[in-house]
């Protein structure tokens, strides 16, 4: 287990939720991130970060440098996963990148692609309520701005995922917030 492992802010890590279990000796992907990827290299694991901020990698390199271990790092669009052959990763894990992505749909079949068969996907994403709520209180209706838990939880199943885990923790950092602090979702690959 990678204690260090972090599902982003105000969110609980690997320590409290034990999404992503032993790493060590495994091929991992981290998308849209290098922190985790560093934690998991730390742990064992053969691990690899896709970003598309050359400066994210840059920073990578450096934490990589300075914990004393390998990531393989590529600037790349987050379904730009050609360097990885198919059925040949034990565990991708997004932390806040799918929200961000332009294609979900798009990434999610190429993650599908290079995981083994029912190896995890774990990502978190900003929790949807929060795209409503606003200090003052409602902002907009639910599912008018970004993916829905529903649009998340189709688009999986559509690219032959199994939702396996869904949690909304409360924010660590904020005591009673209104919204939970994020949609975290461990998925399985169906299939070959």
């Amino acid at each position: 287990m990678v204690s260090s492992l972090s599902y982003g802010p105000g969110v609980p890590g690997e320590s409290d939720l034990r999404l992503s279990g032993e790493v060590a000796g495994k091929r991992v992907v981290e998308l849209g991130g290098v922190r985790n990827a560093v934690a998991f290299a730390a742990a064992g694991a053969k691990a690899i970060a896709v970003t598309p901020s050359a400066d994210e990698v840059a920073a990578g390199r450096a934490l990589a440098e300075a914990a004393e271990v390998w990531v393989e790092f590529h600037v790349a669009d987050l379904a730009d996963l050609g360097f990885a052959t198919s059925g040949s990763v034990d565990l991708v894990v997004a932390v806040w990148a799918l929200a961000a992505a332009d294609d979900v749909d798009r990434v999610l079949r190429q993650v599908h692609r290079i995981l083994k068969p029912e190896a995890p996907f774990v990502f978190t994403v900003p929790h949807p309520m929060a795209d409503i709520l606003h200090e003052g209180g409602v902002r907009t209706a639910y599912g008018t701005e970004g993916r829905t838990i529903s649009g998340y939880v189709m688009a999986l199943i559509r690219a032959n995922f199994r939702v396996e885990t869904m949690l909304e923790p409360a924010p660590t950092d904020q005591p009673g917030a209104l919204a939970p602090a994020a949609l975290v979702v461990r998925a399985r690959k169906l299939g070959v």
